[in-house]
């Protein structure tokens, strides 16, 4: 089938397409190149790439057009800069629109969608996280905007899935601690660590639910989560066990940040119910094929959406 595939050169979406390629399917995937790398994605006779914004309606109208996607998977968003509320809502809601709309106008079977954790708030009323618990996303521009879209897809109509994400680390991977921690312990410069606890999920494991998703499993509001966290401090430990180093540098200890989460553990119940049970890949591995990417291409990114500790 064609499938479409927004922010299809970041890491996330490139996974996803070349699982889609693998099993035969047709693609057509959309990126801007804000955050994207057009190296991510090999040339593929059943892919074709395209620079260019979600925000922009008519280009977005021609694609579905031209390509008449059965299934839609969103993983476009702006998130490079905490400040950058234009961006943000640019892309993550007028950009997320205009993919529905078109959606909707053009006939798609499915619409794939992915949430930031931080829908629930810094400080969330429950531990692990349900599916019942309200949304709050006033704590940054990206939670905003993420939730925002979702609103929209929930209001649409749409054949939808709707993932929810614990921190999605591996190959590509250009936010968060483990590209800053792959940094600086290369350049031999000290890093730091807070008491936060996160569940950390490999993009392979994300990207192959995401592919049973497209071909009809699931409907509504998921968790993808392991359903267990760790501390920030177990990752970096990861990461120095990755590079081999021979003396481990000890890192600073640091309390959170006022915009930081101590912990956003999610409740993966409903997702193990109607997805099955999925073999997580574990953190060493995961971090150890981070490693491995980043070695080859280099570091690019380490974006936060944490305006404190930019």
């Amino acid at each position: 089938m064609n499938v479409l595939v927004s922010g299809g050169c970041g890491q996330v979406g490139s996974h996803v397409i070349e699982l889609l390629l693998a099993r035969g399917d047709g693609v057509l995937a959309v990126d801007n190149f804000a955050t994207g790398r057009r190296e991510h994605l090999a040339q593929h006779p059943a892919l074709r790439v395209v620079e260019g914004s979600i925000a922009d309606p008519i280009l977005v109208q021609r694609l579905f057009d031209e390509f008449r996607p059965a299934v839609v998977v969103h993983t476009a968003a702006s998130y490079k800069d905490p400040d950058d509320w234009h961006s943000d809502a640019l892309t993550n809601v007028v950009g997320s629109v205009n993919m529905i709309r078109a959606a909707k106008d053009y006939g798609a079977d499915r619409f794939i969608y992915f949430q930031t954790a931080l829908c629930y708030g810094t400080r969330p009323q429950q531990q692990p996280v349900r599916l019942d618990h309200p949304k709050n996303p006033a704590n940054s521009s990206y939670a905003i905007s993420k939730t925002a879209a979702e609103d929209y897809l929930e209001i649409s109509g749409l054949d939808y899935v709707t993932f929810r994400l614990a921190n999605v680390i591996g190959p590509r991977n250009i936010s968060g601690p483990l590209p800053i921690f792959f940094q600086r312990l290369s350049e031999a410069k000290k890093c730091f660590v807070t008491p936060a606890r996160r569940d950390f999920v490999y993009v392979g494991d994300l990207a192959r639910t995401v592919l049973a998703a497209a071909g009809g499993r699931g409907r509504g509001t998921y968790h993808f989560s392991t359903g267990s966290d760790i501390a920030i401090r177990e990752l970096y430990d990861a990461v120095v066990n990755a590079l081999a180093l021979n003396e481990y540098p000890e890192p600073e200890l640091r309390p959170l940040a006022p915009d930081d989460a101590p912990a956003i553990l999610l409740d993966p119940t409903r997702t193990f119910e109607d997805f099955g049970a999925i073999e997580f890949t574990p953190l060493a591995e995961t971090v150890a094929r981070a490693v491995a990417y980043y070695r080859e291409w280099g570091v690019h990114g380490g974006y936060t959406h944490l305006r404190h500790q930019r």
